[in-house]
């Protein structure tokens, strides 16, 4: 039987509504993300090896970094893309999977794109062109969840990953989808966007070239790709977006 008309309400919570196939959505968004991820780092950890010069921003010679800001700000962008993530799940299981889809898709190409630009840090030396790293225990350290988060892996070793901004892309992408659930829904999705924003400025995370980069690419793909899938025949309730 059809899901759609098993379970009319698409929203968890709603009689009929199957938690199932809530949680269900939500480990598959896990897996696909993670993997996406963790194919990212691949290259991106190879261009950490390159040396690379840090090279002048116009806006940064003018914002002060706060060094408390940039200790905590890959837990601010936790808090400012998990749960409007988990948020569009409830409102919009189809809505939820295109934005993973997409999210995805962004992560792999900033992985290439990455390598492309060879900037250095923003802010410190270049830790990782100096004392080369062993590439796979490395690796397997940032794809470990608990060590990423609580570790010291994503302040030492990834120092270049510059162009384009992971916080801003995916901020920024969820914002692109928000504008689906409603205006109200927007402008919260907004408010953390330019909040993720603030944070990559006055922590020095990139370069402004990697901010604008992050809002075009962004918006190319969402624009590329959202639009083949809400048009795909073989897309689950296409014909309803």
């Amino acid at each position: 039987m059809d899901m759609q008309k098993q379970y009319p309400c698409s929203r968890p919570g709603q009689a009929g509504y199957p938690w199932r196939v809530f949680f269900g959505y939500l480990g598959a968004a896990i897996v696909f993300r993670y993997i996406c991820h963790s194919l990212m780092l691949m290259p991106v950890l190879l261009n950490e090896l390159r040396p690379a010069p840090t090279v002048p921003d116009l806006i940064l010679g003018i914002v002060p970094r706060l060094d408390w800001l940039a200790h905590i700000n890959y837990f601010l962008w936790i808090a400012c893309y998990f749960p409007p993530a988990f948020y569009l799940l409830y409102r919009d299981r189809r809505l939820f999977a295109r934005f993973i889809i997409v999210d995805g898709i962004i992560s792999l190409t900033r992985g290439l794109m990455i390598p492309l630009t060879g900037l250095g840090p923003p802010f410190g030396p270049d830790i990782n062109g100096l004392r080369p790293f062993p590439f796979w225990p490395t690796w397997w350290r940032l794809v470990d969840p608990v060590r990423a988060l609580f570790g010291d892996s994503a302040g030492i070793y990834l120092t270049k990953d510059m162009f384009f901004s992971g916080h801003i892309a995916t901020t920024f992408l969820l914002f692109l989808f928000a504008r689906r659930l409603g205006r109200k829904e927007a402008r919260v999705f907004l408010v953390l966007q330019l909040f993720s924003l603030l944070v990559v400025f006055f922590s020095h995370l990139h370069y402004t070239i990697d901010v604008i980069g992050a809002y075009a690419i962004t918006f190319a793909i969402f624009t590329i790709v959202d639009g083949r899938l809400r048009r795909s025949p073989s897309w689950p309730g296409s014909s309803g977006f």
